[in-house]
């Protein structure tokens, strides 16, 4: 950040998290008017609709040496780590992440005692709990914090049970497709250089694992912090963020929320034996980094936000492709010898019911689907390579359309799009219609709670190509009441060039 950004956040007492927006991009095309969409701020809407207060009294917050009143357990506590950056409030000098961290265990263990400390909250420092969320580099922070044992209190990290990060460059940040190097100290961009980052990370070890993929710090040991526990919300509007006149987007390029490319801004969780264990959730968002189309400011990114803290499911969404199938004149030639290519482009939408906008956004004009080549999927030899995540979404009884049906449903549209088949490094023109999809449709998926302890969910689903806004087929839930069940539909385009494959819902009882 400039001194002049870093000024403007240290003289917001929300530092951003009290700014709204009255307007959303419905397309990726900027030509075309944004819509009117009132999104009031995460900390108005916390405080609507969660009762949250802040705890600012008499020009005072919580670490000022003049505080000493015990506070709300539903409080919203402000880390303003910029402070002693500023030229306002501190020395115009920015410290260390690492100094940040430390200083995020402090206010931890201050607001643990508070809390502790009121007497309506019958609450002990032992049982006390607590969120991080945090935007852009203080998800960095964060996870400095809770992986680095050195940069605060082991009470401390006990005492995070969720940690929610808005477009954090979690791998660093790349300029023109360039990490940013260490010794790029203006505006603090070595804090994203990923020799730096694997430092006060505390993942020196990993980063220079060849068989993990050198040069990489999107890593969450687990034994630090559990990945089922961290979020990752992703911004996919470069077009919007408009910091240093559009420069920003510029140079980060396609695939990015105009400062921190997509492929960057998620975590996957490792084991002590160096394997990668599961990605934590992700969705994604077609919004900037900030500005008035702006990530934080969004209610896509706000609903992610509250149904991850205080939801009653969670569904991790994957797709197992068992088969792909080349257009006849390719398959000719690549049982002749030809080498034989594609990339194929995954595309997921999911939407609760009765809601304008979506849990998760991946399409291909946004830059945001997952992808594999067609020599992965083609290849048995390669399993992992053909079961791809595609995102995570948590549902909620209190948000239940119709108060008196017991059910939680969201519709899920998958696409796969027809790729660019190249014939011995040769583009195949014949039959190729740009846009085409060898696969999409619409999926509704109905989950009911049980109605006994031992009882099971019900799980129904339709395709609406088939029964449009229904779900009336049943999926054996057996199990999914007492921990997790994994639900499986299976798709097939039937046709030549064409894919067959399997939805899996990874469904899981939360917050219980």
């Amino acid at each position: 950040m400039t001194a002049g950004e870093i000024d403007e956040t240290t003289a917001d007492p929300f530092c951003g998290f009290n700014l709204g927006s009255t307007v959303f991009r419905a397309t990726p095309d900027k030509t075309q008017p944004a819509r009117k969409f009132i999104f009031e701020s995460p900390v108005l809407r916390l405080n609507t609709d969660f009762g949250y207060t802040d705890v600012f009294e008499n020009g005072l917050d919580i670490m000022d040496p003049g505080w000493t009143d015990p506070i709300r357990s539903k409080t919203i506590v402000i880390y303003h780590y910029y402070e002693q950056a500023s030229r306002l409030l501190g020395e115009g000098k920015t410290p260390g992440i690492e100094d940040f961290a430390k200083g995020l265990s402090g206010l931890v263990l201050r607001v643990r005692d508070l809390v502790c400390a009121h007497p309506e909250n019958a609450v002990s420092a032992g049982d006390f709990r607590c969120y991080l969320v945090a935007h852009s580099m203080g998800g960095l922070v964060c996870r400095a914090f809770l992986q680095n044992s050195r940069l605060g209190a082991p009470e401390a990290r006990r005492c995070i049970d969720k940690v929610f990060t808005y477009a954090t460059p979690h791998n660093g940040i790349d300029i023109a497709g360039i990490n940013v190097p260490g010794w790029l100290s203006l505006n603090d961009m070595s804090n994203f250089s990923r020799p730096r980052m694997a430092d006060y990370l505390d993942l020196g070890a990993l980063y220079d694992d060849p068989a993990r993929g050198r040069n990489r710090v999107d890593w969450l040991p687990e034994h630090a912090f559990p990945s089922e526990r961290f979020f990752c919300m992703i911004g996919t509007n470069r077009a919007d963020y408009e910091v240093a006149g559009g420069a920003s987007r510029t140079f980060a390029g396609h695939g990015s929320d105009g400062l921190v490319r997509i492929a960057n801004a998620s975590v996957w969780g490792i084991d002590d034996a160096g394997r990668v264990s599961s990605p934590c959730a992700t969705a994604y968002a077609y919004r900037s980094h900030s500005g008035f189309f702006g990530i934080v400011n969004s209610e896509e990114s706000y609903q992610n936000l509250v149904r991850f803290l205080f939801g009653d499911v969670r569904v991790d969404i994957w797709v197992d492709i068992a088969d792909v199938r080349l257009p006849e004149d390719v398959a000719r030639a690549a049982a002749g010898g030809a080498q034989v290519d594609a990339l194929y482009l995954f595309e997921v939408l999911a939407s609760p019911r009765g809601k304008r906008w979506y849990l998760t956004r991946r399409i291909a004009e946004e830059d945001s689907v997952a992808c594999r080549s067609h020599r992965d999927l083609a290849d048995p030899a390669k399993p992992d390579a053909r079961r791809i995540y595609l995102s995570s979404v948590f549902l909620a009884n209190r948000w239940r359309v119709d108060p008196e049906r017991a059910s939680l449903a969201y519709t899920l549209t998958l696409g796969v799009r027809v790729p660019e088949f190249e014939v011995d490094r040769k583009f195949w023109p014949d039959r190729h219609y740009e846009g085409g999809y060898l696969f999409r449709d619409s999926l509704v998926l109905e989950m009911t709670p049980p109605k006994s302890a031992d009882a099971d969910w019900q799980v129904s689903y339709d395709w609406q190509s088939e029964r449009p806004g229904l779900a009336t087929t049943r999926l054996d839930t057996q199990g999914l009441a007492a921990a997790r069940a994994e639900l499986s539909i299976a798709f097939d385009s039937a046709t030549a060039p064409g894919i067959r494959g399997r939805l899996l819902f990874v469904v899981t009882p939360w917050n219980r």
